[in-house]
């Protein structure tokens, strides 16, 4: 008796997923969770998810129906997630080691497996359609071990090969200062050296978006939006905070890039807002699968933001 009430739940459990997607209406105006992660490591903590607990919450993202984008593609107004599921965006601040480490086999050197990008491949071979993105805010001068990873023979290699499959490198500051502490002059050399750092691995590349260090804003907003210390340009597109929540659609009139809130990767925190969206699944950013069209439940295209980016046009739905 014991094996039949074990795999009648599990058989319910497989097929709940496509039933479930096959009844979500379309809602672009519906939020979107912005993720926060730090350590991939052990023990669990407050700023740590150890690598059996970040691959189930892959998984309880994937059943529930979310797919992986990329935040410069959010930003865009770039959303292309198949109908009925919604999009969610990884991030990962400070460059720990259990973010993107190397294991040296035979000569030979390989993503460690338990690492999260190890993590976020492996699943990404399983469940191709849920996506490979996540944006790492990097610390190139930090302390180790949060300096780029804490392999120093391999912070070049590293950034290159996160560039190389998709995923993105923001700005987290030189060594994760809090920028509110600080006059113009330095937050501006924060900024503008960090982005200088990256560039010496990965030229070119431009950090389009910031995340705080501890949520601290400059005095004044405008010092890390843009600017130019010694020759180097930084312009960020959006900056990220520490906290605050699922963020508001980017087609929202309350989008607002400059003050992205964030949902730490608390079991708690992932608990509640995922069980938020299920009882109050209005509140969810819903793709209608189609990238060109920004679908609206009736009687809310006044919500829309104006302009929206170029080429995307309102559909409104029952």
């Amino acid at each position: 008796m014991t094996p039949t009430r074990l795999l009648l739940p599990l058989s319910l459990l497989l097929l709940a997923p496509a039933s479930v997607l096959a009844q979500r209406p379309a809602n672009e105006l519906g939020r979107v969770m912005i993720l926060e992660y730090h350590k991939i490591d052990y023990p669990e903590g407050r700023w740590t998810r150890t690598p059996e607990n970040f691959r189930a919450d892959l998984q309880r993202l994937w059943e529930k129906g979310y797919r992986l984008v990329a935040l410069n593609d959010v930003l865009d107004g770039k959303i292309n997630v198949p109908a009925a599921t919604t999009p969610v965006v990884l991030t990962f601040d400070d460059s720990s080691p259990g973010q993107f480490r190397y294991l040296e086999k035979n000569g030979a050197v390989e993503v460690d497996p338990e690492s999260a990008v190890g993590i976020l491949e492996a699943f990404a071979r399983e469940q191709p359609e849920f996506g490979l993105k996540a944006t790492f805010y990097v610390l190139p001068a930090a302390d180790p071990p949060n300096r780029l990873f804490n392999q120093p023979a391999y912070e070049g290699r590293k950034l290159q090969y996160l560039v190389s499959r998709g995923f993105e490198i923001g700005n987290h500051t030189l060594w994760h200062a809090n920028l509110s502490h600080y006059p113009e002059e330095t937050v501006r050399k924060q900024l503008a050296a960090a982005q200088e750092r990256i560039q010496r691995h990965v030229p070119g590349y431009r950090p389009r978006t910031l995340a705080l260090p501890m949520g601290a804003y400059p005095r004044e907003i405008g010092w890390a939006v843009r600017g130019t210390v010694n020759g180097t340009a930084y312009q960020h597109d959006a900056i990220l905070m520490v906290s605050g929540g699922a963020a508001p659609s980017p087609f929202s009139k309350q989008f607002d890039p400059l003050r992205l809130p964030r949902i730490q990767a608390l079991e708690s925190e992932l608990a509640y807002w995922l069980g938020h969206f299920d009882r109050h699944p209005h509140e969810r950013f819903v793709s209608d699968g189609d990238p060109l069209t920004v679908a609206v439940p009736k009687r809310k295209k006044d919500e829309v933001k104006n302009p929206l980016p170029s080429g995307l046009r309102v559909v409104e739905r029952e």
